[in-house]
């Protein structure tokens, strides 16, 4: 059955973020922000605690040090400087997992790094490079697209341990006929209606495809399915394409 994921722990001191602790016992895979992008050590650590405390898979969300713009504006760094960022992050989360009897066991990188990842190939191969040469085997999961072959050859030919790729796809965000997430700064790149998200996650579910904004049917080779935790609808989507994924996996 596809996987659920969701984007947790982006609370940070005084600011809340999300109902990580509804969303959490609906959700199969919690991608946990490591204090970059969004969240603090307490936040971190009551994360960790909450998706423990609930079976759910723990996953690493490293982002640009960008708290003010939510780790969705991109920054020029070195592929060095992406290296080092991504494996600190995930060191940070994978010690508090560790501590409290967890650990993680993917890393999916968040907003501008995510799509840097998709985009620019020194960004991409730091980030897999990272992820294989962390002492304790994980997965990257990445944007399930056309190119997903190409992506997996990239991933075999690094030095180091064996670095295996989940692919995604997303509830919540229009695509373009190109099988990429449309910009958020286009109108329409985030669906907000409910029966919006949960019909394109059933299409995703039932037949592996996407409609994109301008009517185009797109396969999607998809292993897990992300729901944004952000946004005012989350729980009720969550909720509503929990109980689909339940009946398609049962043949309702």
């Amino acid at each position: 059955m596809l996987k659920l994921n969701c984007d947790l722990g982006e609370s940070y001191g005084a600011w809340s973020m999300g109902q990580d602790a509804q969303l959490m016992p609906l959700i199969d895979q919690a991608n946990i922000a490591c204090g970059m992008h969004a969240s603090d050590p307490v936040t971190l650590l009551r994360t960790v605690k909450l998706a423990i405390e609930h079976g759910v898979e723990i996953g690493a969300h490293p982002g640009y040090p960008d708290k003010e713009g939510f780790g969705r504006r991109a920054m020029a760094l070195t592929p060095d400087e992406v290296y080092a960022l991504v494996l600190y992050q995930v060191a940070a989360l994978d010690g508090v997992a560790r501590s409290q009897g967890g650990q993680v066991g993917y890393v999916k990188p968040h907003g501008a790094l995510y799509h840097a990842m998709m985009n620019d190939k020194l960004t991409r191969i730091a980030i897999m490079q990272a992820v294989a040469d962390y002492p304790a085997p994980l997965n990257l999961v990445m944007l399930a697209t056309a190119d997903y072959q190409r992506f997996e050859q990239e991933a075999g030919q690094l030095g180091g341990a064996a670095l295996t790729l989940r692919f995604e796809a997303f509830a919540d965000r229009a695509y373009t006929d190109e099988g990429q997430l449309m910009p958020r700064g286009q109108s329409g790149a985030v669906h907000h209606e409910l029966a919006r998200v949960v019909a394109q996650a059933e299409q995703i579910a039932a037949h592996g495809k996407v409609t994109t904004h301008s009517g185009r049917s797109v396969k999607l080779p998809a292993q897990t399915l992300c729901v944004h935790g952000d946004t005012d609808a989350a729980l009720a989507a969550v909720k509503a394409i929990r109980h689909m994924l339940v009946e398609h996996s049962a043949g309702v």
